[in-house]
Formats: C-alpha cells, sequence, structure tokens
C-alpha cells in the first residue's frame, strides 16, 4: 500500500478555472517527489491539497491508506517550507526553531536537546543566538528547512524553497536539502519550476503542463523516455532541438540532406508516408567525428557561448536554428560551416499531431 495516493484529484475555483486536472500518484514511504513545470501549470495547487490548505473539488487524498480529503493539515502530520523564509523576525534562530515545539507543550529539555540536534545537521550552530535579519538568504532558509524537520513528522512540502537564492546557494541547498531527506526519512514533495533542482533531487519527477500531468517516472526515464515534446523540451539544458517535417518515401529533408527514418520508425514508418512529424535530438548527444550509424547535418555558426565544461553553439540550418554541446577546446570560428553527426540511437521522432513518441 503506497503511504500518500491522489486520485483523480481535481481543483475547481468558484469562478470556473479548472487548475489540476485528474492528477494520480502514489508515493511510497520515505519517497523524494519532484512537482515540475511552468509557472501556473498547477503544481503549487497541488501541494496546497496535499497539505490540507486548499480543498479538494474532486477526486480522493488518502494517507496510508485512510482518506484524508476532510483532514487539516495537523491531523495529516505535514511540515511545509514557503518561497518565502516566513521566520519570526523578533525571535532568534533558536526560538524560531523551537517555536513549534512549545506550542506543542514539548518538554523545554526535549525541545532544547532537538534544536541543537537540528542546528547541527543544518550548520546553524554558531547562529542559534541571531536573529533573522542578520542571516544570509541561504542561512534563513536552512532555519525555514529546520523549523519543519524539527516537529518529526511524516510528510514534508516544500513549494519552491530555492527560488530566493543565488545560484551558489541554490546548489549547496539541494545538496542538504538531500541529505536532510535521507537522514529524516520522510516522505517528500517538492515543487519547483527548475528541472535541474528536480533531476538532481527527486526519486521520482511529476511533469505538468496546463493542469494536467505529463509524465510521471525517475530522472533517468523523464530524460531519456520523454513520452511527448512538452516533456522532451521541458528536462534538459539547453533544450531538446525539434524540427518538423512531413515524411516521404520514409525520409525526411533537413537543409539539404535526406534523412531516411525507415529503420527507426520500423514497421510504422508506412503509417507515417506523407503525414508530419517532429525530429528531436538533444544538443549534447552530437558528435563532430562520423561515429557509425549517424545522421549528418550542417549549418552556419551564428553563435558560441562558452561555458567551461562545455560550448553552446548556435547554428542556423536555413529554415531551422538547432543549439549543439561541444568541448571547450573544438569551438567553431563565428560565420563558419560546421557539419554535426546524430547518432540514430539519440533522435527521438514524435507525431506530428498528438506530439507523443512514436
Amino acid at each position: 500500500m503506497a503511504y500518500l495516493t491522489l486520485r483523480n484529484i481535481n481543483k475547481i475555483y468558484p469562478n470556473g478555472f479548472h487548475a489540476v486536472h485528474d492528477f494520480n500518484l502514489e508515493a511510497e514511504r520515505g519517497e523524494f517527489i519532484v512537482f515540475v513545470g511552468p509557472s501556473g501549470c498547477g503544481k503549487s495547487t497541488t501541494l496546497r491539497m496535499i497539505a490540507g490548505l486548499e480543498d479538494i473539488s474532486k477526486g480522493e487524498f488518502l494517507i496510508n491508506g485512510e482518506v484524508a480529503n476532510q483532514w487539516g493539515p495537523r491531523e495529516r502530520e505535514v511540515a511545509m517550507v514557503f518561497q518565502s523564509y516566513a521566520l519570526y523576525p523578533n525571535m532568534t534562530v533558536y526560538d524560531n526553531l523551537a517555536f513549534g515545539l512549545s506550542l506543542q507543550g514539548v518538554d523545554e529539555d526535549v525541545i532544547d536537546e532537538r534544536v541543537q540536534k537540528t542546528a547541527k545537521i543544518l550548520g546553524l550552530t554558531d547562529y542559534l543566538d541571531r536573529m533573522p535579519r542578520a542571516l544570509s538568504g541561504g542561512q534563513r532558509q536552512r532555519v525555514a528547512v529546520g523549523r519543519s524537520i524539527i516537529r518529526k513528522v511524516g510528510i514534508f512540502l516544500m513549494d519552491e524553497p530555492l527560488s530566493n537564492l543565488d545560484a551558489k546557494q541554490r546548489v549547496t541547498m539541494r545538496s542538504e536539502i538531500t541529505q536532510i531527506h535521507r537522514e529524516t526519512g520522510a516522505t517528500t514533495i517538492y515543487v519547483t519550476h527548475d528541472q535541474t533542482e528536480a533531476m538532481t533531487m527527486a526519486d521520482r519527477i511529476v511533469v505538468m503542463k496546463d493542469g494536467y500531468v505529463q509524465q510521471v517516472g525517475t530522472p533517468r526515464e523523464v530524460y531519456f523516455h520523454p513520452c511527448n515534446v512538452f516533456v522532451a523540451g521541458f528536462i534538459g539544458e539547453p533544450p531538446m532541438n525539434f524540427i518538423r517535417r512531413t515524411v516521404e518515401n520514409g525520409c525526411i529533408e533537413i537543409a539539404g540532406a535526406a534523412l531516411d527514418l525507415k529503420e527507426k520508425l520500423g514497421e510504422k514508418a508506412k503509417d507515417y508516408e506523407g503525414r508530419e512529424i517532429v525530429f528531436g535530438f538533444r544538443p549534447e548527444a552530437i558528435a563532430l567525428e562520423k561515429p557509425e550509424n549517424a545522421y549528418v547535418l550542417s549549418g552556419t555558426v551564428e553563435l558560441t557561448e562558452m561555458l567551461g565544461d562545455n560550448a553552446n553553439v548556435y547554428l542556423d540550418m536555413a529554415e531551422e536554428k538547432v543549439i549543439l554541446k561541444v568541448p571547450p577546446h573544438e569551438i567553431p570560428p563565428m560565420d563558419s560551416e560546421l557539419s554535426f553527426f546524430i547518432p540514430a540511437e539519440s533522435i527521438y521522432l514524435f507525431d506530428g499531431e498528438s506530439e507523443m513518441v512514436i
């Protein structure tokens, strides 16, 4: 039996706006699940329904097999970390951490023990006497996380907790939150629009768009086996390149090159004759020297971006523009002609109408 179960969950507001459509998910105890998608896709709304901060319009939410639709946040034993730190500005770090336990009437000795242990886990021991205004953004976020884990609840809910931090702090906090999850063993639902956070932190990812779940899978599954064009384009940085073409005699033509897709499509080749497909490949999947069984394309270098361990190369291929990732010592000159190769196993084909993977 799954620890958390969401069955056909819907959220419809009084004005008729349908924010979440038939959301289904089963989360095991101790799992780290990330909801990811663009702004307005319904991920935070779903999180708030799990927390009990939003009513569920239709569907069932179960905790450990019991229907919990009508349970309040306290009965659900959830702890939530918001995008804003929401610390008490007139309290020290120690008092911020201890406040929730004090309200529950926990013995002072137990509170002190838990505060000291939580502070040690989060590297806040030297800051317990400080006020929030004397802390950096990363330290404040650690305090906000600490207020959640100190309560020893079974479910942690995190709504874009790193969005207010700079790039270096986000990297540090990602690893810290992941480590805290391992130590506490709590079931964690984490919301973000940052696919890097999703890929690096999650046991499983739920990709959402316009209130609908697009795909649920491990980071490896959603990256290497996306179910549709949206997932393929959303997961990965830079995003996957897409080229729309009509199939003729089992081939498509791109920038003057005829690419034979009969081997890739197999028995489906005849079904797509005369129909539009979406040809996709990831920027990092290309090679500058020909491997076996590869497609060759070429274009004019418009722009290059040196990133240190690799470089982005923007190519103009007549009707199409694509992005390639190349080694830093192989950056081509501006305005030069560049040929590149795509291994056959690295291409993706999607139905031009449904945009689902073929």
